[in-house]
């Protein structure tokens, strides 16, 4: 017999354990289901441990780059320390008992499991039915897409979990996939003295993005030794003897561990979503502006396809759990919506890009400097490469999309998010004071070039 309960949440990533959370605490029944941890691929196995890596290797360039600034250094590199924090402070050694305890100490109750939707407001998990009388949230999120490249899935390969969890690093390393999972893992073991490949199919690196940011990493990434193959496209992979063998375009890489970082899936055939009549073939969820895919059914995160990012799924879970409660929010707004690569440098993108802005037919005006002529960069010298590019609606006068990229370019980011978001116009940018000598105020620049 099925339980009757206000909610059922299926997958507790970041934005379904806000939401459960929030919804329980308001006083409704509330039922998390999670088939592998409670946080999602965030804590455990994305944002915060990756960046912990990014940090550490950070550190070993900055150590590096005091010759010619302050002197010399002798820079030895240990994972140790690396691996110790991200098991001790990041993920509790894969336990999250933390989180599920947050989530019941609330009022919510949980199941593990994978849960399923049998009925427009029934979902099955761990041998248990559960019939949702007020709504179904969907936070499911995605995995790792494996491309079909002849002999991958005979081979050993890793995905982002695994390069987090390796207590030591690989004496070398292909990577395939050059987005932003890719470059960031490459540079992190590259700093830490793995000697990588990255094999992208792309033109160019970061490819969602601006070309010049791909450009700038690429050459970046170069210059630390890092073998980058963009526009390649794999022929096989092999494994013998302990090392894989990557083919493509009559070129071959080797090395000891192959990751794959080919982009995110979702499946949601095995969600059940055709019991809501929905296209289970279908590669996301596309909610309405309160987030909901039919009648008492809401979908927040990455599934939605609005961007797999966790302050995406938490500003949807917001507005879900407030229109769930009758709160009567406003509807999603996705024109503004804040990326960063944490690479080195930091690559920080708001909105859309050049080629988005005039494939909607938009009249562009584009302005574009580079961070080391500015003031700061200059005094930074090492490691201040960098641009900022602004993308102007000129029939508004207003910003459509930005990057910032360069040392805190994530950081930089947050003046530009917010005049796309709210819409300031070029005008009012223009007559503001910006601080000097900041990497900011290269924006000034940027601007001064819109043409």
């Amino acid at each position: 017999m099925a339980e009757e309960v206000d909610v059922v949440v299926i997958g507790m990533g970041p934005g379904g354990e806000a939401a459960a959370g929030e919804l329980a605490e308001a006083g409704l029944s509330v039922v998390g289901i999670e088939g592998r941890l409670v946080g999602g691929e965030c804590p455990y196995y994305g944002c915060i441990p990756s960046k912990m890596m990014i940090r550490a290797g950070n550190s070993l360039a900055e150590g590096r780059r005091i010759r010619g600034l302050a002197g010399d250094a002798d820079v030895r590199p240990e994972w140790g320390p690396v691996a110790d924090r991200i098991r001790s402070e990041a993920t509790d050694d894969w336990d999250d008992k933390v989180a599920v305890d947050r989530f019941t100490g609330k009022g919510g109750s949980f199941v593990r499991g994978r849960g399923r939707i049998t009925g427009p407001r029934t979902v099955s998990a761990a041998g248990r039915e559960f019939t949702a009388r007020r709504a179904i949230v969907i936070n499911t999120g995605t995995e790792p897409m494996i491309p079909p490249i002849p002999g991958l899935a005979d081979v050993p390969y890793w995905t982002n979990r695994e390069a987090i969890a390796a207590t030591e690093v690989p004496e070398s390393l292909i990577v395939i996939g050059g987005g932003a999972i890719g470059a960031e893992l490459a540079q992190a073991f590259a700093r830490f003295g793995t000697r990588v490949s990255i094999v992208e199919a792309a033109p160019g690196l970061l490819p969602p993005e601006e070309p010049e940011a791909g450009k700038l990493l690429e050459g970046v990434l170069r210059e630390e030794g890092i073998d980058v193959h963009v526009g390649a496209r794999i022929e096989s992979v092999r494994h013998s003897a302990g090392m894989f063998t990557v083919d493509f375009g009559g070129s071959t890489v080797g090395a000891s561990r192959l990751l794959v970082a080919a982009g995110r899936t979702t499946n949601l055939e095995s969600l059940g979503v055709a019991a809501l009549g929905l296209d289970p073939a279908a590669r996301f969820l596309d909610p309405d502006g309160h987030m909901r895919i039919a009648d008492g059914v809401y979908a927040i995160g990455d599934i939605t396809g609005k961007g797999a990012f966790t302050h995406v799924s938490m500003y949807q879970a917001s507005l879900a759990a407030a229109h769930i409660l009758d709160h009567d929010p406003a509807p999603a707004e996705y024109h503004a919506v804040p990326r960063v690569t944490f690479t080195d440098p930091e690559i920080g993108s708001v909105g859309i890009t050049e080629a988005q802005a005039r494939g909607k037919g938009l009249n562009v005006r584009v302005g574009l400097t580079d961070l080391a002529t500015s003031a700061r960069g200059w005094i930074h010298k090492s490691g201040n490469q960098g641009f900022i590019k602004l993308i102007e609606d000129a029939d508004h006068g207003v910003l459509v999309g930005a990057t910032s990229a360069g040392p805190a370019g994530g950081e930089v980011l947050a003046a530009l998010a917010l005049a796309v978001h709210a819409r300031i116009p070029v005008s009012t940018l223009r007559r503001m004071i910006y601080a000097y000598p900041t990497f900011h105020r290269a924006i000034e620049d940027a601007l001064d070039r819109l043409e």
